[in-house]
């Protein structure tokens, strides 16, 4: 976990240094000039007691179970890699999130955030060098009367430098706020990479489980279709009634309506997934793999205490409470006086022949010190303090989030898997009880309202085990994006 600079320690420091300055004037004191700098030195020292008021907080111990309460032991469980959407085994997933991670918007984007905070860093790290700046100019002034004549003619050259004193670490501090809110931004990417994959693997199943539950349908209303015909020729025989038909041309109906809706649901699902990858959606092709042959992969979560190093959002929330303690010390140092140190020196004259003979030098110090701003200073530093404290909670909230969904994850994929088991029966028995109810009307052993009973229970138990089996399978790329998708702190990327 990256350090936070010790704003007490660095601020206690300031009225030493404050002192020291003071001897430095003392002694240069060789006119009045250095001794009404010293002078002034003195009062600011004084009160650099009440600019220094109470730093802020550290940052606080952060309570870490021992263990997950939802983790299974499994004995095939691999540890969570960057690239763990190869564990369900689909060719197809892994070259649509390639080119996601090609080609999405939400990806370009936040890489250009970085690219302008890499630009940010460098301006806020300028201040701490000289600035040097090189002018040259000519004229010519003359009269326009033709009868007289004036020789305004002037070239000069000059070369003029500027730094300021960084004698309380106000550019550090904001050269260091820049950096860690570089280091945000880059977080900030890993977060926008992880959401895509995560999402783009969930939609791609999704789409899977419609198009499986498509299938589903159109077998039952094929198999309602083949029912129907045999009450009508039951009715037509006089072996059925009316409101049997009847009954029957409402279930088909019934089913047909369902058709339609899944047929609307997997075009959106489509629609959506195109859209994230960055297509559009007529040039997204699915093929004809459904969820049977996608893989179960088995995940361990590892230790609660690893997943602080392996959330970018949680690294994200802490770079950008850094960068809250730099400007709080940024804000302090702004109440403080500033050293400013001037210098140029120049070529001039008539011709540019003769600017070598009277080289002109300028050598200046500069010392201000805010006096009265109507508490504009004291209001910025009680912003920046503001500020962090907001910062703080946000990151103690992105902690407390990251393990709840990591136990929320957990407890779906452990759920999922019983409902499963007990479901694959249910599903094996409305299946037996559908083909009996049939076999028994077609024998005119029992009524068409018990085998239209079986029916919709087969039907109702297929549908559910596909949302079970993509439930099981989203729940996995759910605990994934969790535990951080393999992403992991490393110095590289603290630094």
């Amino acid at each position: 976990m990256m350090q936070f600079p010790d704003l007490d320690v660095r601020m206690n420091a300031v009225g030493a240094k404050a002192v020291r300055l003071v001897g430095v004037f003392n002694l240069l004191a060789i006119s009045k000039k250095w001794r009404l700098l010293g002078g002034m030195m003195s009062i600011v020292a004084a009160s650099l007691s009440a600019c220094s008021s109470t730093p802020p907080q550290a940052l606080p111990a952060t309570s870490v179970p021992g263990r997950w309460q939802y983790a299974t032991a499994s004995v095939a469980a691999d540890a969570v890699s960057q690239q763990w959407w190869r564990g369900f085994g689909s060719d197809e997933l892994d070259q649509l999130l390639t080119r996601a991670q090609r080609d999405s918007f939400d990806v370009q984007a936040a890489a250009a955030r970085v690219e302008q905070a890499v630009a940010q860093a460098r301006i806020a790290g300028a201040p701490l060098l000289p600035e040097l700046n090189l002018g040259v100019n000519a004229s010519r002034q003359d009269y326009l009367d033709s009868h007289r004549n004036a020789d305004g003619s002037s070239h000069t050259v000059a070369l003029a430098a500027s730094y300021e004193v960084d004698f309380w670490g106000r550019n550090r501090a904001l050269r260091d706020r820049a950096r860690y809110l570089l280091q945000s931004s880059r977080h900030d990417l890993d977060t926008v990479q992880l959401t895509l994959t995560s999402g783009v693997a969930r939609l791609y199943l999704q789409v899977l489980g419609l198009a499986e539950r498509l299938s589903i349908a159109e077998l039952n209303v094929a198999n309602a279709s083949r029912v129907l015909d045999v009450v009508e020729a039951r009715y037509r025989a006089g072996a059925a009634t009316a409101l049997e038909v009847a009954q029957q041309r409402g279930l088909l109906a019934s089913q047909q309506r369902t058709l339609e809706t899944l047929r609307q649901q997997l075009a959106d699902g489509k629609t959506a997934l195109a859209v994230l990858i960055g297509l559009p959606p007529a040039e997204l092709v699915i093929g004809g793999q459904g969820l049977q042959g996608v893989q179960t992969p088995q995940i361990t979560p590892g230790l609660p205490a690893q997943l602080l190093v392996r959330r970018p959002d949680i690294a994200r929330a802490e770079a950008a409470l850094a960068a809250a303690d730099a400007n709080t010390l940024a804000a302090r140092a702004a109440m403080l006086p500033r050293v400013q140190l001037t210098g140029s020196l120049g070529l001039g004259g008539e011709q540019w022949s003769d600017m070598l003979a009277h080289p002109i030098y300028s050598v200046a110090a500069a010392l201000t010190a805010p006096v009265f701003n109507a508490g504009r200073l004291a209001a910025g530093r009680d912003l920046a303090l503001a500020q962090r404290t907001e910062l703080l909670q946000n990151y103690r909230a992105a902690i407390v989030a990251a393990f709840g969904d990591v136990e929320t994850a957990l407890n779906a994929v452990q759920a999922i898997e019983q409902q499963r088991r007990w479901q694959s029966e249910e599903l094996a028995q409305a299946e037996r009880a559908f083909r009996l109810a049939e076999t028994r009307y077609r024998a005119g052993a029992d009524t068409l309202l018990t085998m239209l009973d079986a029916q919709r229970t087969w039907y109702s138990a297929q549908d559910q085990a596909v949302q079970l089996t993509l439930a099981n399978l989203q729940g996995r790329v759910a605990l994934f994006k969790a535990l951080g998708g393999g992403w992991q702190l490393t110095p590289a990327s603290a630094s």
